[in-house]
């Protein structure tokens, strides 16, 4: 219970144990958890749209918006500043060295910033477009944290860390095979009750963020605590597309619409 409250006072701003003095082991051993930090703030997302009336078709314009602020919210933009630095560092052109120093930077770039407006642009129309099919909307909401938070721990244990300090290299120190495989574990029992299809689309997903993780990686040298963030952010932007591109499927495969009729 102690790694689980690291984990959810580190990558969100509910406190529910007030925890001090944590060391960088404890940090370390919190990783395990995140995808059940995940879980947690799906359920909450869920209940978001729930008394913003998705589940009946009722949520406007706004009600969508909601949605989108609300992880935004929930982790104090964690993620999201991550994301910034990472757009400012990793395509910068740049050296190496220089790409490290300019993803240290406290002062956000322009390029970062619009990347991010994008981003943000991207989810509310998808988010949008989810609302129309309620069926697709639920598991997307819930599942876009949590597969988030597994693609974190598959860059902290599979890729090196790119600086000789940091606190990211807290959690790439204790990463090993037994945190990625409570994760995997943690994550697969949150999957695999809305289905097969669900299953798919998120290990799509976590391949697309390997391949991303990949490419900063030959870039830096290594990952870095930003590109944990940018992962996460990515993953779960990507997962909302998969999402939508699979309710799209549905209205033109006769063979599928007995998926979504089921979940309606």
């Amino acid at each position: 219970m102690r790694s689980f409250f690291t984990a959810l006072q580190f990558l969100t701003r509910i406190h529910l144990v007030e925890q001090r003095d944590l060391t960088a082991a404890d940090f370390g051993r919190s990783t395990r958890c995140f995808p059940l930090v995940g879980a947690v703030l799906g359920a909450l997302y869920l209940l978001a749209a729930w008394l913003l009336g998705a589940w009946h078709g009722g949520v406007s314009h706004t009600g969508a918006a909601v949605l989108v602020l609300l992880p935004i919210l929930l982790t104090g933009g964690l993620h999201c500043d991550g994301f910034m630095d990472t757009v400012d560092g990793l395509f910068s052109g740049r050296s190496r060295t220089r790409m490290l120093e300019i993803m240290k930077d406290s002062r956000t770039g322009s390029f970062g910033v619009v990347a991010f407006g994008v981003c943000l642009l991207l989810d509310w129309s998808l988010m949008l477009d989810l609302l129309a099919a309620s069926a697709v909307l639920l598991p997307a909401l819930f599942l876009m944290p949590v597969v988030g938070r597994m693609a974190m721990v598959h860059a902290i244990a599979c890729f090196p860390y790119a600086r000789p300090e940091g606190m990211g290299k807290a959690f790439a120190a204790a990463a090993d095979g037994r945190t990625r495989g409570i994760a995997a574990v943690t994550a697969a029992l949150c999957i695999l009750p809305w289905g097969p299809l669900p299953l798919l689309l998120s290990l799509a997903a976590l391949f697309v963020a390997t391949l991303f993780d990949r490419y900063a990686a030959s870039k830096l040298g290594g990952l870095t605590g930003d590109v944990y963030g940018a992962t996460e952010k990515l993953t779960e932007t990507l997962l909302l597309l998969l999402f939508w591109g699979a309710a799209v499927f549905w209205g033109s495969a006769p063979f599928l619409k007995g998926w979504l009729l089921l979940w309606n």
